[in-house]
């Protein structure tokens, strides 16, 4: 009962932290690992509990998303599609060295991205450095490393919208949550064709990310835009701390 109540309160809260900026998966994979299940297993169990509270939280922002051209929705959702499948091919592949050596410099280079977002907006308007909204590079990167690692996605999205000058936070949201249901979606059935997920636990965890999912969307849009990207950058921020100390 108690590895239930884990399970069940890893995953809520899992929802609401992924829809207000991400990071759902470090309660989750946690959890899963204090209840006995092995790291990599839990990780691919972990990324199929949480996806679920994408697809909820991305409904409650459906008005935000909805203003989003048609046609850049679908190029970045097409992206996103084929860097998630890039990603979860790699996971399987890769050692647990390589991982742990890269993911804190991408947890850090996205926390400070999205904490500097005015300061790197001013200075990329005076040079001749662009990155294209919408374009193939940072969608295709960002997607392979969601893929790859779900922790931390939503940080990094962030991030790169950003960098392509967004600043309307709920839209920034929807978006995020949108395009990581889209990558984790697809990384989730590499995970499961592959036999690394634990489905009773996946399937617990999942229903409450997605009350969870609802819960955080409506909480972002109540909670002050300036509290929210405190929010986010302390996430960030905590998430890198931790990585490095595991190096």
């Amino acid at each position: 009962m108690i590895d239930l109540l884990i399970v069940i309160a890893a995953g809520f809260g899992a929802g609401i932290v992924n829809a207000l900026a991400g990071g759902g998966t470090f309660l989750t994979f946690p959890a899963l690992v204090f209840i006995g299940i092995p790291p990599v297993i839990a990780n691919a169990t972990s990324a199929v509990a949480v996806f679920p509270g994408y697809l909820s939280a991305a409904l409650g922002f459906r008005a935000e998303i909805a203003a989003i051209p048609m046609a850049k929705l679908l190029r970045a959702c097409l992206w996103s599609l084929i860097g998630g499948l890039a990603g979860g091919l790699l996971l399987l592949v890769s050692s647990d060295d390589v991982f742990s050596a890269i993911v804190p410099f991408l947890l850090l280079a996205a926390t400070l991205a999205f904490a500097f977002q005015s300061q790197l907006q001013r200075w990329m308007r005076s040079s001749a450095f662009r990155i294209s909204p919408y374009g193939i590079f940072g969608l295709l990167g960002v997607s392979i490393y969601g893929g790859y690692f779900n922790g931390g996605l939503g940080i990094v999205l962030l991030a790169l919208f950003a960098l392509w000058s967004m600043d309307d936070l709920n839209q920034m949201n929807g978006l995020k949550n949108a395009l990581s249901f889209v990558i984790s979606a697809i990384s989730v059935a590499t995970f499961a064709v592959a036999g690394l997920v634990v489905w009773d636990q996946a399937l617990i965890m999942g229903a409450a990310a997605i009350f969870g999912g609802f819960a955080g969307a409506r909480l972002a849009k109540r909670l002050p835009k300036a509290v929210i990207r405190s929010i986010i950058i302390a996430i960030g921020a905590s998430m890198s701390v931790v990585f490095f100390a595991r190096l």
